[in-house]
């Protein structure tokens, strides 16, 4: 059965680039983003390791952890990591599990039969502070995974965790937000005193809260 969205995400042991990780201790209190990759000295996904490090801080400031994943073992990790650092101008800073046994590839679905009956596919898992998962994107082997668009997603599902709104198309934070239909106008007025834009009855857009 695939992961679902809202499930807990399976809990694991397993090797990293920093040690054995039990990823639900591992996670603690923290979002985390987990993103796979089909084998090591990947092209695309030598890109994708050295802007995820690039973004180390901006994960942070989010309360968000990262962590990678290749069915390679770690010796031919720790030999990537040094072609990353020469390529993309970055060290890699968070762990990335070695799943030689595929275990964890299984527990996440990510053995798809279609695109190959041994490679894990390029997947992201945004799981949140309570192990649940709250999105996941698949992509294809040529096309690199976008991470500020990870950042603006987390962005979004903190925002709409703590505040009664949905984002709208584009929204970036700071942006306008939507009031959510299921808050009727008499509930709104206590939490967006402020007022707001009444496009349509359900269509009410006001300042981003916080």
């Amino acid at each position: 059965m695939a992961l679902q969205l809202g499930d807990i995400v399976p809990d694991f042991q397993q090797d990293s680039t920093q040690g054995k990780i039990s990823f639900h201790e591992w996670l603690g209190d923290s979002w985390g983003v987990l993103f796979s990759h089909p084998k090591d000295f990947t092209p695309v996904c030598t890109t994708e390791l050295g802007r995820a490090a690039a973004l180390k801080s901006g994960f942070a400031e989010r309360n968000v952890k990262v962590i990678g994943l290749s069915v390679d073992g770690l010796d031919n990790h720790e030999k990537w990591f040094a072609d990353i650092k020469e390529t993309q101008g970055q060290e890699v800073n968070f762990p990335v599990i070695a799943d030689s046994d595929r275990k964890v590839a299984n527990l996440y679905g990510m053995i798809h039969p279609n695109a190959s009956e041994t490679a894990t596919v390029r997947s992201v898992y945004v799981i949140d502070h309570n192990k649940k998962l709250r999105l996941t994107i698949t992509y294809p082997p040529s096309t690199g995974r976008n991470f500020d668009e990870l950042l603006r997603a987390i962005d979004s599902l903190q925002l709409t965790d703590n505040y009664k709104v949905a984002t709208p198309v584009d929204w970036q934070a700071g942006d306008d937000v939507i009031i959510l239909p299921s808050l009727d106008n008499e509930a709104a007025k206590e939490l967006f005193p402020q007022g707001w834009d009444e496009q349509k009855p359900y269509l009410r857009v006001v300042k981003q809260p916080g």
